[in-house]
């Protein structure tokens, strides 16, 4: 399986920087973003490979928060292999991803069935409408969650169960909220930079 992937070649020994775009979005959606928030990483932003009415998308759903879980098991699968091997590819001793609305949920797939494959995780708007398995190779990974309380698309109570899980998991978990939506807050991107820094 190949996406269409965008790629920013960096430095022998830099991290490598993975960015999943939201419904809709594409490879451009989070890529400069993440060359501005570590300078000489390698970036790579694959497109998700799901047409919904012509919006892309990293699995398929039935309908909003109901998820194809088949098929999210299987585009998970896909997605894990994709990152293992940009891994092999860069060299990179150190991974993070960052991940918006469908972006931060198959990121958030690929570290409960593989926890070892990305060190920091930036889960921006993320909804898991499912109770996830343990995952001990969660233990000591960074996580950032940012949310709105007044998301129509993600309730503030699964965003919180997700919090609740990932810290049982041993991962080290902060927190951010606006009192917006779905959409991106100022204070989530100063939130993103400060995690980073």
């Amino acid at each position: 399986m190949t996406y269409i992937t965008k790629r920013t070649e960096g430095a022998a020994g830099s991290p490598l920087f993975l960015t999943f775009h939201g419904t809709g979005g594409s490879e451009d959606q989070f890529h400069g973003f993440a060359e501005q928030l570590i300078p000489g990483a390698h970036v790579t932003s694959p497109r998700g490979d799901v047409s919904e009415h012509g919006a892309a998308r990293y699995f398929k759903r039935a309908a909003e928060g109901v998820y194809d879980m088949d098929d999210l098991a299987h585009r998970t699968d896909t997605m894990t292999h994709f990152i293992a091997d940009e891994i092999a590819r860069t060299g990179a001793s150190h991974t993070i991803g960052l991940g918006y609305s469908n972006g931060a949920n198959i990121l958030a797939s690929v570290a409960m069935a593989r926890g070892d494959l990305v060190d920091d995780l930036i889960l921006m708007h993320p909804l898991i409408p499912f109770t996830p398995a343990p995952q001990p190779g969660l233990q000591g990974k960074r996580v950032l969650i940012t949310a709105g309380e007044n998301d129509p698309i993600c309730p503030p109570d699964l965003t919180r169960a997700l919090v609740d899980y990932l810290t049982v998991q041993g991962a080290e978990v902060q927190v951010h909220w606006h009192n917006g939506g779905h959409g991106i807050a100022q204070s989530e991107v100063t939130a993103v930079q400060q995690f980073l820094s």
